[in-house]
């Protein structure tokens, strides 16, 4: 087993690296910029992240995230069971109502070509976020948001912190805060960080 990331830290592979340091897992990291020519290389949609695995190649942060939990049984209830169902259910939610609204807010940032930027958009993506993160910490488990131990949904929704942070969103509850302080303390998650 060897793998091979494609992405650089300050974008959603962090959530990847971070995992991969988190397994212990041997890894090549190659920290190459959306639409660059050594990820168009391996993947035509030219996006990161990009994990491949000998001819196996997988787009898409949460689906990486997927595979490796899976894989290597770690950070994931198993697959067909009522935890499971409940973990996918956080994941989809943050994908949905916080990450979308990050998302949304950069795309009309510095995506988009110019003459389809509606920066007016931003203002409503900032609002819906602080709404929709007040909603998840109210119903969050402690200390993570599946109970003791750190899931799939997790290595996302603190990544979407410090993405929050970088672009000026509303400051997070407290809740929140401390939250992201408990898994930005870890080791695995400095090591990643120090990349």
């Amino acid at each position: 087993m060897s793998y091979t990331l494609y992405g650089s830290v300050r974008s959603r592979a962090f959530r990847v690296l971070w995992m991969l340091e988190e397994l212990g897992v041997p890894f090549t990291h190659v920290p190459a910029g959306p639409q660059s020519e050594e990820v168009r290389q391996v993947s035509p949609l030219g996006k990161v992240p990009v994990l491949v695995e000998g001819d196996m190649v997988i787009p898409d942060s949460s689906a990486i995230l997927t595979y490796l939990a899976d894989k290597h049984g770690a950070f994931t209830a198993p697959a067909g069971t009522q935890e499971r169902a409940r973990q996918d259910a956080w994941t989809f939610r943050i994908l949905d109502e916080i990450e979308g609204q990050l998302w949304t807010a950069a795309k009309h940032t510095f995506v988009l070509p110019e003459a389809e930027r509606v920066p007016e958009v931003k203002s409503a993506c900032r609002a819906e976020y602080a709404r929709n993160l007040e909603k998840i910490m109210a119903e969050a488990a402690d200390p993570y948001l599946m109970g003791d131990d750190i899931s799939v949904p997790d290595f996302i929704l603190c990544h979407c912190g410090g993405w929050a942070q970088n672009a000026s969103f509303p400051e997070a509850p407290e809740a929140f805060r401390a939250y992201v302080k408990r898994l930005r303390s870890r080791e695995p998650f400095q090591r990643a960080a120090a990349r």
